[in-house]
This record gives structure tokens, C-alpha cells and sequence, in this order.
């Protein structure tokens, strides 16, 4: 072309996650019977939605206004009753103006990224949820930055490499947090966010946190959010969703609560840049929104969450004890969310190793893939091609430790046990063990 017209940030732009279902989906057709522990979605995973979430959604679509635009901002009532949710916990106050929908989760990271100053950086976690570190990558066009979380403790953020990449590095206007933590399943206390507060304000950089798994937390700590911690004089914004939590993924439905943006004029211009630019797509779906505040004021809804909490707590335990036996690897039980990440000793992959792939045509097919790769991906195929569980390699995290992340949403018990017990057993196999 007369014209380069690749944008300078496009092989930034990587979602193995996803990815991997290109590699997973051609095992199937070789024959391989793929169980895939790739994504968090927990109704791909067999969960029932509740019959009285179903009927509340069921009434809302009989209402010809659910199928109309909605405020570009999002439905007003929504806003409303969310606002207030906020200001009941007693930390900083916001307005229904505060808050802006978005298509998903996914579409507010495109456009806080993609409307932020590209010489402007924001410091996120390693491991780090791709969808982060690909979109702050690309809008920057450099390796996305980040601080490290430790799994000797738990997965907490290192806290001195925070304060010492912010304030060596001016380009850094802000950091990110994930809270419950995706992949690590960590959960953060109020005193760990206070601190990242602190050094945002000692800074003067933004706070952004995503809370898409505030309430599937099962933690001793419970859910903090960051209204409730960062004050009056950070300027941040939180990320929700429904996706987890009802689960509701496919309505691809979260929103931003924006605080203390009248606390600097130029947060307060980039907030109104993210309106605008909702502004040109005129408004996010309006069925979900609809249905946010009679799902969450339902009486139901708080017994909905701890019996997921449950569920899940006891399936973070039991898949850490199976897999905390084996040699040459390390298990963190997860507080929240989804997922489970195991990490790999470190020198301890190698090129050699491999695990014993029966189905002839499905190791002809995947030994090419496994030239070149990173030493965990490599064990990742050699798992998929073997034993069909499709799990994620920790290197597509943003991250230099050998790993990687499987999801705890399993619904069928015998199938859940048969998942890690597998994992395990090929785990000892592929070391030597």
C-alpha cells in the first residue's frame, strides 16, 4: 500500500486465551475429546442460570423499552441505584453521572486505553490479564509495564517494585489493580489497596481497579472495594460487571464508577473523552442494564452469591491439595474468582520433556507447534494433544515464570476430580517425577 496503515501497537494485540481454542479445536476434529479449562465462563461450564434471575430478565424483554436506545451513559434508574450502592459503603460519594456503561468489560479497557495520551503508561500486574496488557501495549506501542506479584506471598503485589517503577519512570500516570485477581484467584485486603493508594497520591497517578470478581470472592477478607479505600484525594475508576457474578457473560454488560474526578481538571477531561466517545456508538445494550437493579435488590440474590461462593471455595481447596504434592511446582489456593495458577520451578522445563501422545495424528499435528516455544506453553500442548484439558500457558500473562492457569468451573464433580488429578498425574510424568 502507498501507506502503512498497521497500527504501531498491532502485535501487541495477542489473547492466547482465546487463541488456544484454534489449537484445541483442530485436536477435536483429529479426534482428540478436548475439556476445555481455557476461558472463564461458567455456563460453558454447565452452571444452570437461577430461575429467578430468568424470570426477572423474562418480564424486562415483555417491556417494549428494553428494546429501545438507552442514555448514551446508561440507563438512568441503572445509574441511580447503583450510585447508591456506593454510597451506602461509606467511602468516597459518587453520582449516577459517575457511572458509564460499556459493552462489556472488554469494550471499557479499548476505549480507556485507547483514549489515553499514548506517551501516558499505566503500571499492571504480572502475571497480567491479557486483555490489560495487550491494550495497554498497544495503545502505547511498548511492552506493557508491570509490577510483580510474588506467589511465596500469596500473590500480593510487591509493593517497593510499584513505588520504585513509579517513581523512576514519570511516563507511568497510573496504576492498574484486579481485585480478585485474574489468574492468580489473589484477594486483596483494605490495608494492601491503602498502600497502593498512598503511592498514588504521593505520585499524582490515577487508580484503576477492576472489580469484575468483587463478589466471587471467598476470602477471609471479604469484598473491599475501592470506593471504600481510596479517599478524597486519588482520582480513579473501578471496573464491574454482571458477567461473573449472575453469571451473565454473553450480555457483555459492565460500567465504570469514575471518583474524585473533580479533583484535576485533566482526569476530569479524560473521563469526558470516554463519554464522548460512547457518544459516537450512542448507547451500550439496554436489556441488561434493565435487569441490574431488580437482580441485585432480589432477596435472593445475596443467597445466590454465598452458595457460589461456597462452591467455590471448596473446589479452590480441593484442587490445591491435589496438586500441591507434586515436586517442582508451586500452588497458591485461590480467594477469588475463577481460576487456579500454578508456577512452575524455576530452570526446572526444558525442551526435552514431553508427555506420550497416543492419537498419531494429533502429535503430528502439534509437534511443529512446539518449536519455538516458550518452555510452559510447550508443556500446555503436550497436555492438550495427550489428555485433551485445555489450559492457558502462564507466559501469555505478561510474565517470565513458567506456569500456567485453569479454571475451577467444572460443574460435574467426577469431571472436576478427573481434570487435576490428570493434571497432576501428567505433571509428574512430564518432570520425571
Amino acid at each position: 500500500m502507498r501507506r502503512n496503515i498497521v497500527h504501531p501497537g498491532a502485535d501487541e494485540l495477542i489473547y492466547e486465551i482465546r487463541q488456544i481454542v484454534g489449537v484445541g479445536k483442530k485436536l477435536q476434529s483429529l479426534g482428540v475429546d478436548v475439556t476445555w479449562e481455557n476461558i472463564g465462563d461458567p455456563v460453558q461450564k454447565g452452571e444452570m442460570i437461577a430461575p429467578w434471575i430468568k424470570s426477572i430478565v423474562s418480564k424486562i424483554v415483555e417491556k417494549d423499552s428494553s428494546w429501545a436506545y438507552t442514555a448514551t451513559q446508561g440507563e438512568e434508574h441503572t445509574r441511580k441505584f447503583l450510585a447508591t450502592k456506593v454510597n451506602e459503603r461509606g467511602g468516597v460519594q459518587i453520582t449516577p453521572d459517575d457511572i458509564l456503561f460499556f459493552n462489556g468489560l472488554g469494550d471499557a479497557v479499548a476505549k480507556i486505553f485507547g483514549f489515553m495520551r499514548r506517551e501516558a503508561r499505566i503500571l499492571g500486574p504480572s502475571p497480567a490479564y491479557s486483555t490489560y496488557s495487550s491494550a495497554e501495549a498497544a495503545h502505547s506501542g511498548y511492552e506493557h509495564l508491570t509490577y510483580e506479584l510474588n506467589p511465596d506471598n500469596s500473590w500480593m503485589p510487591d509493593l517497593e517494585d510499584i513505588e520504585n517503577k513509579v517513581k523512576y519512570n514519570d511516563s507511568i500516570a497510573g496504576i492498574l489493580l484486579i481485585n480478585p485477581d485474574n489468574p492468580t484467584g489473589a484477594v486483596y485486603d483494605k490495608e494492601i489497596i491503602s498502600k497502593i493508594v498512598k503511592i498514588c497520591e504521593k505520585y499524582d497517578c490515577i487508580l484503576i481497579c477492576d472489580e469484575t470478581y468483587a463478589h466471587v470472592n471467598f476470602s477471609d477478607s471479604g469484598v473491599i472495594h475501592l470506593s471504600e479505600v481510596i479517599g478524597d484525594k486519588v482520582c480513579g475508576i473501578a471496573l464491574r460487571s454482571i458477567s461473573k457474578e449472575l453469571p451473565w457473560p454473553g450480555a457483555r454488560c459492565g460500567w465504570i464508577e469514575v471518583f474524585n474526578r473533580e479533583n484535576d481538571p485533566i482526569f476530569e477531561r479524560y473521563i469526558k473523552t470516554l463519554l464522548d466517545a460512547k457518544m459516537l456508538e450512542v448507547c451500550s445494550t439496554t436489556l441488561p442494564q434493565m435487569a441490574i437493579p431488580e437482580i441485585y435488590s432480589s432477596e435472593k440474590f445475596i443467597p445466590h452469591l454465598t452458595e457460589r461462593n461456597r462452591k467455590y471455595k471448596e473446589r479452590a481447596k480441593l484442587a490445591t491439595e491435589i496438586l500441591s504434592k507434586v515436586k517442582g511446582i508451586k500452588v497458591v489456593e485461590p480467594k477469588g474468582g475463577f481460576f487456579l495458577t500454578v508456577t512452575f520451578s524455576e530452570n526446572i522445563l526444558n525442551e526435552k520433556m514431553f508427555l506420550e501422545i497416543k492419537n498419531s495424528s494429533a502429535k503430528e499435528f502439534i509437534e511443529p507447534l512446539l518449536e519455538n516455544s516458550a518452555n510452559d506453553r510447550r508443556f500446555v500442548l503436550n497436555l492438550l494433544a495427550s489428555t485433551g484439558i485445555c489450559v492457558v500457558p502462564l507466559s501469555s500473562f505478561c510474565c517470565k515464570k513458567d506456569g500456567f492457569r485453569v479454571t475451577l468451573l467444572e460443574e460435574d464433580s467426577k469431571k472436576f476430580l478427573w481434570v487435576f488429578e490428570t493434571i497432576r498425574d501428567s505433571i509428574n510424568l512430564y518432570l520425571g517425577n
